[in-house]
C-alpha cells in the first residue's frame, strides 16, 4: 500500500502557538472559572440591532457589498467621526469597512511594511501586532512604556526611530493597561513624529470607553498625525457585537489606496446584511455616547469589590480592563498565578507577560469587566476569599 506523505514546512511565524486568550478561556471552561480573562461581553447587544440586521436581510441585501464597504455606513463613519473629533474624511476615497479591527490592522502593515522595513511597538502590547510585522517581513523594534504607569516614555520612543523605521503602532485606550493617552501625548507624539516619514497605525477600538469625564483623543484630531495615519475601529467592542467582526479604517486617500489593494485580497468585503444594520443604527448615537457611563458604572462595581481583596487596584481610565497587581496575594509569577487562580479559585485572568516579548514580569495580571453584573458579582466573591 503506498504511504503518502505530508510536505514538510518551514513556518512564516516560528515562534507562535496558541494565543494566551484561547489557552485562559479553554482552562476556564475545563474548571467551570467565570472568565474574566479573554475581552468579550457576556451580555446581549441591543435587540435594535438584532432586528436591524434581519430588516437588511429581508430586504434582500444577501450578496457582495461594495470592496470598500456599503457606502451608507462608511457615511455614516465619516460624519460620526467628523461630529466627534472635527476632521473630515471623504467616505468614497478615505473610509474602509473590515472584518474587524484585527484584519485592519495586518491589512495596513501588509500595505505598507516592505522587508527589512523597522516597525516600533509600544510593550505591553496586543498579541496580533508582532506577527503581523513578522508576516510583512518587517523588523519589529520593541519600546516599552513606563511600568507601573504605562504612559509613553517619547524619549524612548524617540531613540527607536532610525532611519529604517516605517511605522509606529500606538494603542489608547490601552489594551492591556487601561491606560488613556491624553492630549499633551497627541502633541508630543506630533512633534516628534514631524521631521520624519514615519507611519502611524492607530488602534482606537476601545474609543467610546474612556471614564471619569476625559477625551479620548483621537489620532484624527490631529492633523499632523491624522495626515500619516491609519486610525482603526470596531463596531464589535462599541456595540457589545465582538463575533460580528465588523471594523472601519479611516486613513488619507493616498494611504487608503494602498491599504485597499491588500484588502480586496486578503478579505474582499464584509458582511452585507450587518454593514446595512450597522449603518441604520448610527442614526442614533446615544448607544455611543452613553457607553462611557455604562462601563463606567460596571468599572466602579468591580473596583469596590476588589477593594476588599489583597489586589492592589492600578487605575482603569479607559477600556473594560482592570489591572492588578498580586504582589500582596502571592509569590507566583504572572503566568503560574493566573493558572492557578483558575484552577483553584475559579476566576480566570490574564498575565501582563503575555503581551511582553520577553514575558516581562512585573506581578500584575488584568481581568475584564464586560461581564453581567452577576459574573462579576460571583468573581468578587470568590477573589475576596483569597
Amino acid at each position: 500500500m503506498t504511504q503518502y506523505l505530508t510536505p514538510t514546512l518551514t513556518s512564516r511565524l516560528p515562534k507562535v502557538g496558541t494565543t494566551i486568550f484561547t489557552v485562559m478561556s479553554a482552562l476556564a471552561t475545563e474548571h467551570k472559572a467565570v472568565n474574566l480573562g479573554q475581552g468579550f461581553p457576556d451580555f446581549a447587544c441591543d435587540p435594535a440591532l438584532v432586528d436591524a440586521v434581519t430588516a437588511a436581510m429581508q430586504a434582500g441585501h444577501n450578496q457582495y457589498p461594495p470592496m470598500t464597504g456599503v457606502p451608507v455606513l462608511r457615511q455614516a463613519v465619516a460624519a460620526k467621526i467628523e461630529a466627534l473629533h472635527g476632521k473630515v474624511y471623504h467616505p468614497d476615497l478615505e473610509i474602509t469597512i473590515t472584518a474587524g479591527a484585527t484584519q485592519a490592522i495586518i491589512t495596513a502593515i501588509l500595505a505598507v511594511v516592505h522587508p527589512g522595513d523597522e516597525v516600533v511597538v509600544l510593550e505591553p502590547c496586543y498579541d496580533s501586532y508582532v506577527p503581523n510585522i513578522e508576516l510583512a517581513g518587517g523588523v519589529v523594534v520593541r519600546v516599552p512604556l513606563t511600568p507601573g504607569t504605562f504612559r509613553p516614555d517619547f524619549a524612548k520612543i524617540s531613540a527607536a526611530i532610525t532611519p529604517k523605521t516605517r511605522a509606529l503602532l500606538i494603542n489608547t485606550p490601552h489594551n492591556p493597561s487601561a491606560t488613556v493617552w491624553s492630549k499633551a501625548d497627541m502633541l508630543a507624539l506630533q512633534d516628534l513624529l514631524a521631521p520624519t516619514n514615519v507611519l502611524l497605525i492607530s488602534d482606537e477600538v476601545y474609543e467610546h470607553m474612556v471614564f471619569d469625564g476625559q477625551l479620548h483623543e483621537s489620532v484624527s484630531r490631529y492633523p499632523g498625525l491624522a495626515a500619516r495615519a491609519f486610525v482603526v475601529s470596531s463596531f464589535g467592542k462599541t456595540f457589545h457585537v465582538t463575533g460580528w467582526k465588523v471594523g472601519t479604517v479611516a486613513a488619507p486617500a493616498p494611504l487608503m489606496a494602498e491599504f485597499r489593494k491588500v484588502h480586496q485580497f486578503n478579505v474582499f468585503t464584509v458582511n452585507t446584511p450587518v454593514q446595512h444594520a450597522l449603518a441604520a443604527y448610527l442614526a442614533n448615537p446615544a448607544p455611543y455616547l452613553d457607553l462611557p457611563a455604562f462601563y463606567q458604572r460596571k468599572r466602579d462595581l468591580f473596583r469596590a469589590g476588589l477593594a476588599h481583596t489583597k489586589f492592589k487596584l492600578l487605575p482603569s481610565q479607559g477600556s473594560y480592563f482592570q489591572c492588578v497587581d498580586i504582589s500582596e496575594v502571592s509569590d507566583l509569577g504572572e503566568a503560574d498565578f493566573c493558572q492557578w487562580l483558575t484552577r483553584e479559585v475559579g476566576v480566570a485572568a490574564i498575565p501582563l507577560s503575555a503581551f511582553y516579548g520577553d514575558g516581562f514580569d512585573q506581578r500584575v495580571v488584568r481581568f475584564c469587566f464586560a461581564k453581567q453584573d452577576t459574573t462579576l458579582n460571583a468573581a468578587l466573591e470568590r477573589l475576596q476569599a483569597l
